[in-house]
């Protein structure tokens, strides 16, 4: 992805976590783990959208952990319909706290691009409840029609395609209404964000009030 991306194996509840770990250019402000989408249908942690939610926050000074899900390249175990999956995110980002890459009192941010979305949300709601509360989250491709997405803090980014014929947008604002939760909509952007991608990157920065970055051409 860029020249300080590294591999690093991370051990996990059934084995080995195949992880790339991407580091920042300038002096990291904290640490963020990104799920991909659904490992039975092609994804993996070099899917588009999850390096793009990588690019930005790697911009705005995250180190960022990109696992593969069980299963997935070289990580051991099979799928487990997330609650496996869930274990595993918890262990990476455990793990990617105490790396020595990590800052010292971190920012933690937990990102997730459809079935990832799934995942993360489970993981912000289960930091929370014991007492390491996530400073953001970002859910993308929010699979709330397709698993039971948990709660998320109003503070959560939620990015949605107007087009996505995977999860559609009216599914999302029907969960997203009764929380009170903002849903940014990207018109003509499909599920998949194809040609959105630079829209999509702009968005997670801008979250950051940091249009500096978007001036100065930023990757």
């Amino acid at each position: 992805m860029n020249p300080r991306t590294r591999k690093v194996v991370v051990p996990g509840p059934v084995g080995r976590i195949d992880c790339a770990l991407d580091l920042p250019a300038v002096a990291p402000r904290g640490v963020a783990v990104i799920a991909h989408p659904h490992p039975l249908f092609g994804g993996t942690r070099d899917n588009k959208v999850v390096q793009t939610m990588a690019r930005a926050l790697l911009a705005l000074g995250y180190v960022c952990w990109r696992p593969n899900f069980r299963g997935v390249g070289a990580s051991e175990g099979e799928h487990d319909e997330g609650e496996g999956e869930l274990e595993d995110l918890l262990a990476v980002t455990e793990y990617a706290l105490a790396d020595a890459s990590a800052p010292t009192s971190p920012e933690l941010v937990l990102a997730g691009f459809s079935f990832g979305s799934f995942v993360q949300s489970h993981a912000v709601q289960r930091l929370t409840e014991s007492g390491r509360p996530v400073t953001r989250a970002i859910m993308v491709g929010t699979a709330v029609s397709r698993w039971p997405v948990a709660p998320l803090p109003p503070s959560t980014l939620v990015i949605h395609g107007e087009n996505d014929d995977v999860v559609p947008l009216a599914d999302v604002l029907d969960w997203a209404r009764p929380l009170a939760q903002p849903v940014t909509v990207v018109p003509g952007a499909d599920h998949f964000f194809h040609r959105k991608l630079t829209v999509l990157k702009n968005l997670v920065v801008l979250a950051w009030g940091r249009v500096d970055l978007l001036t100065a051409g930023a990757s």
